[in-house]
């Protein structure tokens, strides 16, 4: 690396530096109901069958893809 190196960063850092960041004001609040296990069980049934159950599927029958008719 050149002498040059730093000074050519710097000035390219430089300019960004001075712009003033924006925050997310985010706050959360407790939630109104608790969840039961009925619900957990919905929710983690349901993703098992829309990302597991697809993607499971197609690794099955990956060697028939790799198939040319």
């Amino acid at each position: 690396m050149s002498v040059l190196t730093p000074l050519l960063l710097r000035g390219l850092t430089g300019p960004a530096r001075r712009l003033p960041v924006l925050r997310a004001q985010i706050h959360s609040k407790p939630p109104r109901e608790q969840l039961g296990t009925m619900d957990i069980a919905i929710g983690l049934t349901s993703c098992f069958l829309c990302f597991l159950l697809p993607s499971g599927w197609v690794l099955s029958h990956l060697e028939s893809y790799k198939k040319r008719e």
